[in-house]
Parts: C-alpha cells; sequence; structure tokens
C-alpha cells in the first residue's frame, strides 16, 4: 500500500489553529479507510523569516517536489513588510513548482446564509478556473518620471517556458506607470484544455469562458482563438461560451445557477473568485487549490492570517477543511484511488451537515463556537458518517 505524502506549511496568524482542525479531521478519516498518509511540516512564515531572514529557500522547494501536494495555512504578519513574505513564499511557491491552475469552487452549503437575495443551497455551486501565472502577474511594469527617456528590460515565464525577454523604452513629457499583461498560446491552451477535463470527468456540461476581448483585444483576442481551437475536441462532450467578465459579474449575483465553470485569465479570475467567496457566504468557507496537474499542488484557505484573529481560538476552520478535502479530490483524480474521493465526499458532507443543524457557528457566523469546538463537531459527524455508511 502507498503513502501519500503532504507538506505541512501552517505559515502564519490563524494558519496553524486552523490547519491542525483540518489535518484533525483528515486524518482520523483517512485512517478509518486504510489510507496511509506521512505529513511534514515546514516552518517558513513570519516567525522564520524574523529568526533567519529567509523566506523559502531553494533546497526548501527542492524537497517540496518529493510531496504528492502541499497543505498550506496562511501567511502575513503586520511586523514584517507586506509583500515580503507573500511574494517570497507565496507566489515565489506558484511560480517555481509551476502551479498554472487555480481552481476555487463556489458553493453555498445548508445552513449558510448568502447575500444574495431569493437564493439558496443548490442555486449557486460552481467551479472557478483561474490561469494562476500569466496575464497581468507577471510583474512586468515600472514607472518613468517627465522627460527622463528609460529603457526596462525583463525576462518573463510564460506557459512554463523558461523565459521570454521583453524591452520597453519609453520617452515622456509626463510622470507615467505602466503594467504589461502577457497571454501566451501554451499557458492559455494548457488552461483551456485542463478546464475541458476536468468538466467533463465531474459530468459538467457547460463552460464559461470570460474575457474582455471587446477592449483588450490582442491578448484576449488570442484567449479566443485558442478555446475555438480546443473546444470542438470536446464539443459532443461539454459545451462553451464566451461572456465579458462584467457580463460575467453581473450573472453572478442575478443568476447564479446559470454557471457550472467559469474559466478566466488570471487578473480576472482573481477578482471574479473574490466575488465567488461573497455570495457563497463569505472567505471562511472558501477552499482553493494552486494545482500543477504534473507535480506537487498546493491547497489553501484563501481568508487570509487575520492576524486580529490569531491565538484567540475564533476562526472559521471551514474553509480550511473544504481545502483538505479538496486536495483529496485532486490526488484521487491524479492517483485513480477512489479511497480519497470517499474521503473527501464525507468531509465535505460532514461540513454539510454541521452548518444545517444549526448549532455551531463560529464568530463569523454570529455564533460564539470556537475554532476547535468547530473541529470537532464536523469530526464527530464524519465518524458517523463512515460507520453509518451514509
Amino acid at each position: 500500500m502507498s503513502t501519500y505524502r503532504i507538506a505541512l506549511m501552517p505559515g502564519d496568524g490563524i494558519g496553524p489553529e486552523v490547519i491542525r482542525e483540518a489535518v484533525k479531521i483528515g486524518t482520523t478519516i483517512l485512517e478509518t479507510l486504510s489510507v496511509s498518509v506521512f505529513f511534514e511540516e515546514f516552518p517558513n512564515g513570519a516567525e522564520h523569516y524574523i529568526k533567519t531572514g529567509e523566506t523559502l529557500s531553494d533546497e526548501t522547494i527542492e524537497k517540496l517536489r518529493g510531496f504528492d501536494a502541499i497543505f498550506f495555512g496562511a501567511v502575513g504578519d503586520p511586523r514584517i513588510k507586506p509583500g515580503v513574505l507573500e511574494k517570497g513564499i507565496l507566489l515565489k511557491l506558484r511560480s517555481s513548482l509551476d502551479l498554472y491552475v487555480n481552481l476555487r469552487p463556489v458553493k453555498l452549503l445548508r445552513g449558510v446564509e448568502t447575500p444574495l437575495k431569493g437564493f439558496g443551497p443548490g442555486d449557486i455551486d460552481f467551479v472557478v478556473i483561474r490561469e494562476n501565472t500569466e496575464d497581468f502577474y507577471v510583474d512586468m511594469g515600472g514607472r518613468v518620471d517627465a522627460f527622463y527617456p528609460k529603457v526596462f528590460e525583463f525576462t518573463v515565464k510564460t506557459g512554463g517556458a523558461k523565459g521570454s525577454k521583453y524591452r520597453v523604452e519609453v520617452e515622456s513629457k509626463d510622470s507615467e506607470a505602466f503594467q504589461i499583461g502577457i497571454i501566451s498560446r501554451k499557458g492559455a491552451e494548457r488552461i483551456i484544455r485542463f478546464s475541458f477535463e476536468y468538466a467533463f470527468k465531474r459530468g459538467m456540461r457547460k463552460i464559461t469562458f470570460v474575457d474582455k476581448a471587446n477592449v483588450l483585444t490582442d491578448t484576449y483576442g488570442l484567449w479566443r482563438e485558442i478555446v475555438d481551437k480546443v473546444k470542438d475536441e470536446y464539443k459532443d462532450r461539454v459545451e462553451s461560451e464566451f461572456m465579458y467578465v462584467d457580463a460575467a459579474a453581473l450573472h453572478m449575483v442575478l443568476n447564479p445557477k446559470r454557471f457550472q465553470v467559469i474559466v478566466a485569465p488570471n487578473m480576472f479570475g482573481d477578482i471574479l473568485t473574490d466575488l465567488g467567496a461573497a455570495i457563497q457566504g463569505g472567505l471562511g468557507f472558501a477552499p482553493s487549490g494552486n494545482i500543477n496537474p504534473e507535480g506537487t499542488s498546493m491547497f489553501e484557505p484563501v481568508h487570509g492570517s487575520a492576524p486580529d484573529k490569531a491565538g484567540r481560538n475564533i476562526a472559521n476552520p471551514i474553509a480550511s477543511i473544504l481545502t483538505f478535502s479538496l486536495m483529496l479530490e485532486h490526488l484521487w483524480s491524479r492517483y485513480g484511488d477512489k479511497r480519497l474521493l470517499e474521503a473527501s465526499k464525507i468531509i465535505e458532507k460532514a461540513v454539510e451537515n454541521v452548518l444545517a443543524d444549526g448549532r455551531f457557528k463560529t464568530i463569523d457566523m454570529g455564533g460564539n463556537t470556537k475554532t476547535n469546538e468547530m473541529g470537532d463537531a464536523i469530526l464527530s459527524e464524519a465518524k458517523r458518517l463512515v460507520y453509518s455508511g451514509k
């Protein structure tokens, strides 16, 4: 029997607290299904940086490549300048491991309120797949002072390639700033193809591809061109449509039931996924995966480190617990071990049953349930589901 290797990176703030609850539940359910898992914890985060000056070494990244997945808590600390930990750990992981898929399920669970009037569980249940490495997030930009010409040179990785070189020469009569977004043929095709495969494997029949091709015609024109190329391979299995990002945001609020899978370039995906978190009840319920289908992937709740709540045992662990479930689903998809999918479904069902019961509500839900109490309640329900066979 093979053993699945999971790297734990609890990180900062509430990260260690919510990770602990997710691992407690996940480990117990996996053991009951005779799944062997090895966990190793990595200290990278604010305390490690303050003590050593190191964010994430190349040696650590190489070691992480030997794991089946990384389970990540949160990053960010008020004692450290914003961006140091985020870029030095989180973004470095995404870049170094080529985590080009950002997977964000948007599902309103029973017992959770949505700010959308007239909608309930079953009405909001779709997935946003965001390209995670290109677009305007390639860190290619600069500022120019008036009357001082300036030359910028960039080497940018696109689509997992070694890198493309760009040279920008600016001569301006005014102070200006610029940012350049890139869509590569390889980068777009791999996320588009992943999306079709993801939808087909899970019985989803429709994908909505989001862009702004009516204004940003070059980058998103290429995006549409590649969608048109790939969709023909799936035309008898999965339908597809194009939608401008402003229209997509509108329909997510007015008629979220119309969506099954939304696929978006990096920047638009970033914005739409936070809107998705809002309509599913808040960041405390939003899991995510940063995926390389052929390599080590990383899974993290998206709520951040919330330093004001750290150490008080009041953080909502649901997003972390659902992220653990999402990680198991991904490992099933990669390795084909049906026990992993069974464990994933048990955890998700246990979360929903506890929330639907209504007795346990963390502070963000208007209650006073502690972090560990919510974890214990979900663990108890998950055990009941396992032993009852329901």
